[in-house]
């Protein structure tokens, strides 16, 4: 009905114009003292006529409308399925929509070519670092002294930036090596549990770990990444006191720290991109990605992940490992 509504309103000044007519008839013939009755008829006749014709032009009118609806949703991959032309404006009107939609695809193949350009230059980039990394780590292990240590602190923090920079470019490059298939959880968490020892042992931090004897249905290497993200957090805003991974029902891992804890306001945000909340701000060095890159891994492994909060109390980050629905290979 609305549409209808908003088509008579299209054809207002027609009907107007009908109407002008009909009056126009009427008075030159109560001029000529002619029956105005013959007016009457001849208008009712007009009237059914230009009945038939609006309803006829309404289907067309509805036809036309809906056929443009269904190219809403298309016209960002084609533009070949504009209906018909009806006259030299409609042309016109396509024409311009094909130029605009032409010059689009113009535009995105070369944002496209950049991006790819860009995501290749960086995939070589931190995969070529990682070998004078891996050098430094070498030269560092030679000699047990504080500097030694200090230097291997930073340098695993250099690892963790690099990894983040290939989860980021691998997440968005469409071209993720996904490889689902049952994992021992336990296997997984000691992994990132052994990267942070020297981080546990420098900062006094207790490990409360038992082992879950669990199985999961995820990708060891993006899991793997999402947990030592997650403990990488809990060690750096956790000054004194432990940091315990448990399992609870069903199949959620839990990994809760009793560090400076999180604002309440800055909960709902904790996994937007770039959002650093009061902690960042405190943390000069927090980029805000961490946490955005969990989340995003989460939803494509069919993983949810939450966090729970209080200042000065603590954290506690849930991944909830038995939601996914996912294809074994």
């Amino acid at each position: 009905m609305k549409l209808f509504m908003r088509y008579l309103l299209i054809h207002t000044r027609n009907v107007i114009v009908y109407l002008i007519f009909c009056a126009v008839f009427a008075v030159t013939f109560a001029l000529y003292r002619l029956p105005v009755s013959a007016v009457g008829y001849a208008c009712a006749i007009s009237a059914f006529i230009g009945a038939a014709a609006v309803l006829l032009d309404y289907i067309a009118f509805y036809r036309k409308h809906r056929q443009l609806e269904f190219l809403m949703h298309e016209i960002t991959v084609t533009a070949d399925h504009l209906p018909a032309p009806k006259g030299l404006l409609e042309e016109d009107y396509q024409a311009l929509v094909r130029i605009v939609y032409d010059e689009r695809q113009k535009l995105e193949d070369r944002m496209n070519a950049k991006y790819t350009d860009l995501v290749e230059y960086y995939t070589v980039w931190a995969h070529q670092i990682k070998t004078p990394i891996a050098s430094m780590r070498l030269n560092l292990q030679s000699e047990d002294t504080p500097l030694n240590k200090e230097l291997s602190y930073d340098l695993l923090r250099i690892e963790q930036y690099v990894e983040m920079v290939l989860g980021y470019l691998r997440l968005d490059a469409g071209t993720t090596d996904y490889l689902i298939r049952r994992c021992d959880l336990d296997s997984i968490i000691k992994q990132a549990v052994r990267r942070f020892s020297s981080q546990f042992i420098r900062k006094k931090l207790r490990l409360e770990y038992e082992p879950v004897n669990c199985s999961v249905l995820t990708d060891e290497k993006w899991l793997l990444f999402v947990i030592e993200q997650v403990l990488s957090n809990a060690i750096k805003y956790t000054k004194s006191g432990s940091i315990s991974i448990t399992l609870e029902e069903p199949k959620t891992l839990c990994i809760r720290d009793t560090g400076i804890g999180i604002a309440l306001e800055d909960i709902p945000r904790v996994f937007e991109k770039g959002y650093t909340g009061y902690n960042g701000h405190s943390d000069k060095k927090a980029s805000g990605i961490g946490l955005y890159l969990c989340r995003r891994i989460c939803e494509n492994l069919g993983h949810k992940i939450q966090v729970s909060s209080a200042v000065g109390a603590g954290t506690s980050i849930r991944i909830c490992l038995d939601s996914a629905d996912l294809e074994t290979e």
